[in-house]
This record gives structure tokens, C-alpha cells and sequence, in this order.
């Protein structure tokens, strides 16, 4: 791990809840993981594990109010569920306070929520490091997906879709068009 890494982690440490710190620990080393696997850059897996979820520092209504101040663009299910936008939130926050410029980790934070079709192998790879890394408590098919995911990532990419989507229907809530669209990309 870089310098500007470790400098970026002990931020985070600060300013994360810790069970939210200790998540994106166990994000950023499942994404390292799943890098070393599939033959992406390690580093920029570790950079958008590590700050994936940078926007979740506050609340939901100060993450609106931020978007508002920086101008970030939220789209009508985005405010319907606002657990999505610490994503977009984070992305900016990467760029504009950690200083990252790649625009590939930049997406990997954009999208790590909903996902979309046809992602970078890093977005893929950030997307399900979230879903399943280490700390999270067990839910149905997990496992299946903890074990298929490193010979399978897209098909892994596809279960947790669909296994999101069926959670958000069946306690009645809203559904983000995006990972409706991530779910049926990856179905085949």
C-alpha cells in the first residue's frame, strides 16, 4: 500500500463511523483480492475500496445538502432511496478531497451501489467486494456468491443483482432502474 493510501486510511478512520471504517477495510482488501485474481490493477482496486463509501460520513440529509452545494446531479430514485447517494457523494469527494483523477476508480465509487451494464472489470470488482466482503453478516446466497466469485465474476455480479432487487420488492420498497438494468445485462 502507498503512502497516500495509508494517509487517505488514517483520514477515513476519523471521520467513518467504525463499523463503516471496518467495512470499507474489509472492501478494500476483498477488492485487492479480486484484482489479483482477475489480472486488474491492484492499486487502483485497493484506491476505490478504500474510499467506495467516503460520502457515508454524515447523513442522508447532509449528503443531499452536499450534492446541492457541489452540484452533483441526483436523479429522482437517488432521492426516493438515499442510501444511494453517498456513491455519487464519494466520487466526488475522491476527486476533489483525495485527489484522485482516474476516472476508472472514479466510476468504480460512482457505480458500487447499483452497478450498471457492461462495467470495467474494476467497477465489477468494487460492486461485489461491497456485497460480500468479510464483515458482512450472512444473508441468503451469500455464500454461493463468496465462493463462484473468483471464477465467475460476472455471473457473481449477476446473483447479487438480482438478489438486491428481490430484497427491495419483497420488503415493498423502490427498486433504482440502474440495478434492474445491471441485472438483466449480467443475466445471460
Amino acid at each position: 500500500m502507498t503512502e497516500e493510501l495509508r494517509t487517505i486510511q488514517k483520514e477515513l478512520s476519523k471521520k467513518l463511523k467504525k463499523e463503516r471504517y471496518e467495512h470499507t477495510i474489509g472492501v478494500m482488501y476483498t477488492a485487492a483480492s479480486l484484482a489479483m485474481c482477475y489480472g486488474c490493477d491492484i492499486g487502483k482496486a485497493l484506491t476505490a475500496g478504500l474510499l467506495h463509501d467516503c460520502g457515508k460520513f454524515c447523513s442522508a440529509k447532509e449528503q443531499i445538502r452536499l450534492c446541492e452545494k457541489y452540484r452533483i446531479k441526483l436523479t429522482d430514485s437517488e432521492l426516493a432511496m438515499p442510501a444511494l447517494i453517498h456513491a455519487k457523494l464519494g466520487a466526488y469527494l475522491a476527486g476533489h478531497e483525495y485527489g484522485v483523477t482516474d476516472p476508472e476508480i472514479l466510476n468504480a465509487i460512482t457505480y458500487h451501489t447499483t452497478g450498471r451494464p457492461d462495467m470495467t472489470l474494476l467497477e465489477k470488482i468494487i460492486y461485489i467486494a461491497d456485497y460480500m466482503e468479510p464483515n458482512r453478516k450472512e444473508i441468503p446466497g451469500l455464500s454461493e456468491i463468496r465462493s463462484m466469485v473468483f471464477h465467475d465474476i460476472d455471473r457473481a455480479v449477476y446473483l447479487s443483482a438480482q438478489r438486491t432487487v428481490r430484497y427491495l420488492e419483497d420488503g415493498g420498497k423502490a427498486v433504482d432502474p440502474m440495478t434492474v438494468s445491471t441485472r438483466e445485462f449480467y443475466r445471460k
